[in-house]
Parts: structure tokens; sequence; C-alpha cells
């Protein structure tokens, strides 16, 4: 009997029956190896957009495409490897914290990241804008720094998981980007071929989040956190908010300097409590080799690192390490300043009520802190220094943002684009709740 012919496999997903685990297997080899035309993928991309898929299903397709290219061993660096991923944001530094936290408790940290794109910003990026930094290490040069250091931050090196990549690049043309099922295979492919032995989600929502509804970031999460489970790796979501930037500052340097704060005992306290949550879930899966800790004790744990200056110490020898100057680590106003820098003032009184923080996403974009293709360049320097949060009070004039650029022309773009992302109201609302929920 012949192989079945892979329009039979879309008219069943179309009429909303689960595939076979072979035929999945099947569909995702077939098309990394270029026998299955786009538009018959397109087609399928379509129907799992409009029927979903179970978590069998679901599962079978994460690992299908994990196993399309590179699997890294991170056996060689001992201890429990605990990944942190982030499904994006505005203003979100997290990494740059919480890798030091945990590395400076004895939980290695040995992470692949992403750059950039659209309206959210990259670690790679922000790493980059510290002078001489390299994220592209060997893979002998990044296990020795996690060995010496217990952390290293690099980019994705070598062939993971490429039928993610095809996939992805299909979905954005074939406006099937949002669907959950397929937003789930693609974060958790990547993070299962990283190598880890158990992963920690930082899943956003809001209005600056990729899902902007709390019911849809849920369920991404429990999809997520089910792959986990069906691939053998514990996973952990936690639910943040991203209603408003984390933090003041959005952009590349900006960032750092901030998270650099941040390590030095100082900052914004709400970059504090989502680094201290998401440190303390990765240290209650990864610490003492699995004896039993409670995120509870995680927590207080990381809170020691950051209070003693451990993790900053972490810090600057992960960029000493990977040839970044730490004299901008220790003296942070050396780092470039933008040529063009202006204010956006309160033009009335009144509370803020709301943020689109997408927005302020692409306001930020548009200053040069961001790219709109893979190729674009960015300007470090750029950004926003967001000077105010939701359910803060203001009166005409007061200060509500310092934006950052390199031409007057995109000081004035960005500037304007900024006011439109503001809403006030004679009402007080309630501070944001940052931790929202916890997905196991």
């Amino acid at each position: 009997m012949g192989k079945e012919r892979f329009v039979d496999i879309i008219h069943k997903k179309r009429l909303g029956q689960p595939l076979t685990g072979s035929e999945i297997r099947q569909m995702i080899a077939d098309y990394v190896a270029g026998e299955i035309p786009d538009y018959q993928m397109s087609a399928m991309l379509m129907a799992i957009c409009f029927q979903g898929m179970n978590d069998e299903e679901l599962t079978t397709l994460t690992l299908a495409m994990r196993d399309s290219g590179d699997v890294v061993d991170l056996s060689p660096i001992e201890g429990i490897k605990v990944d942190k991923h982030s499904t994006g944001g505005v203003g979100d530094k997290t990494t740059l914290i919480v890798g030091p936290v945990v590395a400076a408790c004895g939980v290695p940290v040995a992470k692949m990241s992403g750059r950039g794109l659209g309206f959210t910003g990259g670690t790679l990026d922000k790493l980059e804008s510290i002078p001489g930094f390299r994220v592209g290490l060997t893979g002998e040069e990044f296990f020795r720094a996690v060995k010496d250091n217990g952390i290293s931050v690099i980019g994705q090196t070598g062939n993971l998981a490429p039928a993610d990549k095809l996939l992805y690049a299909l979905r954005d043309v074939t406006s099937t980007v949002d669907s959950i099922p397929l937003i789930a295979a693609s974060i958790m492919s990547k993070k299962l071929a990283a190598g880890s032995d158990k992963i920690v989600l930082d899943v956003t929502t809001g209005s600056g989040a990729f899902i902007k509804d709390i019911e849809g970031s849920k369920e991404l999460a429990r999809r997520m956190t089910a792959i986990g489970k069906g691939a053998g790796k514990e996973t952990v979501a936690v639910l943040t908010s991203m209603e408003e930037p984390l933090g003041e500052a959005v952009g590349n340097n900006l960032e750092v300097i901030e998270a650099v704060k941040v390590l030095q005992g100082g900052g914004p306290e709400d970059v504090k409590e989502v680094c201290l949550a998401l440190a303390g879930m990765m240290l209650s899966l990864g610490y003492g080799d699995g004896q039993s800790l409670s995120y509870e004790e995680g927590r207080q744990m990381a809170e020691k690192a950051l209070v003693s200056g451990q993790a900053y110490e972490k810090f600057k020898a992960m960029v000493q390490t990977q040839g970044g100057d730490v004299n901008f680590i220790e003296n942070p106003d050396k780092f470039a300043k933008a040529a063009f820098s202006d204010t956006l003032t309160a033009w009335e009184d009144g509370y803020i009520t709301s943020m689109n923080t997408e927005g302020i996403g692409v306001a930020a974009g548009l200053l040069g802190a961001g790219r709109e293709t893979k190729e674009s360049e960015i300007d470090f320097s750029a950004g926003i220094q967001m000077k105010k949060k939701i359910g803060d009070a203001v009166k005409k004039g007061d200060v509500l943002a310092v934006c950052h650029a390199g031409t007057e022309e995109k000081l004035q773009q960005g500037l304007t684009y900024l006011r439109d992302c503001i809403l006030f109201s004679s009402k007080k609302l309630e501070p944001l709740k940052l931790v929202v929920d916890i997905v196991r």
C-alpha cells in the first residue's frame, strides 16, 4: 500500500478529525524535504486554525518540528538546566536579570535567545548594545562559559527546528500566525530543541502581548505545558501582565541600563516583582538537582541573590566572558546616548487609565529601537523612558515619557505615535496585578 495522499490528510483535518502520529510526522518530514508545496501546507495550516488540534496531536506535531533539525545536548553541563521563555512584550528585559539571579543560586542557565521583530524587543539585541558582547559563541565556548560562570546567553546555533522557520514564514503570509496550537508548537519546538531539562514560560497577557485576552493567554499556557508534559519535560507557565510596558525603559541600551539598576538593588518595582516570580519558579524546578523547593522558597532565595549583589556579579562575569566591556556595566553613563531627545507631557489633568502597550512598542520602533524586517538596522540608543504607570495621577504639563532618536524626523514620528497610546480619565484605577496566574 502506497503513502497516503496529502490532500486526503488535509481533508481529514478540514472535517475536524484528529490526525495520527504517523500522518503528522510524515507531513513535517515531507514539507521540510520540499515534497509538499506551500499551497497545500497553507491549506493544512488554515484547517488547523479552524479545527484546532488535541493535546496528543499537538505534542506529536511539536516533537516532529523539534526533530526536523539538531537537538542540543546539554548533558555535559552538571545540574538540572531550566530554560525560561517569554512570549514577548514591551520593555521585557527579564532574561538580563532572571538569568544571573538563577545562576547566582547555583542553577545553570544555558540559554538561547532571539532577536526583536515588530513591536517586541529581543534579548540578543539588548546584549549586543553592550560594546564587544558576542552572542555567537561556538558550542565549546558556550559550554565552557556555563561551566565557569553558571550562565551564558547566545543566539540560536546550528540547524534548530528548521520546520518551525518554514512554517512560520508561511503562517506570516496566510493569516494563521495567531492560531494558539500553532503558536504553542512553534515556541515549544524550539525550547525542546534547546536541550534544557525543565522549562518556565513567561506567558504575557494584555495590550502589549501577542495574545491580548486573559482566556486566550491561559489557553496558550495550558497547551504549552501539556506539550512539555507530553515530551517528558516539566513545564510551568507564569502569566504576567503586559497592559503597560514592564519598567520604564523601552529600547536596547536603555533596557540594559535599567536591568543593571535592578541587579544593583534599585530599578523599577514592577521589573523586580516579575523577575523574582520567574526566578523563584526556575529555582523551585532546578535547585539542588531536584530536591524539593517550593515556589515561595525559590522566590526568597532569588531575592537574597539580588539584594546581596551576587546576581550583579554573575551578570558582569557573563559580559566579560562573552567579550563585552564591563566598564559599561559598572558605569552605565558610558552607553551611547541618542542625538535627539524630547519629552511627551500630559495635555490634561486626570489619571492614566490605559495604555496601548503594543503601540508604545511601535513608537519605540519608529524612534529607531526596533526592526521591521530581520535585515533592518537598529539604533541601540533609541527608545522611550516611560515616567508614569496606569493609575498614576497627572497634572497638565507633567512628563509622561522621554523619547530618544537618532534624527529629528524619527523623534517627531515616535512622539506623535506615542501620544495616542496613553488614555486619561477622571477616575483612579487600582494598580495592575503583575503575576496574573500560574499554570502547571
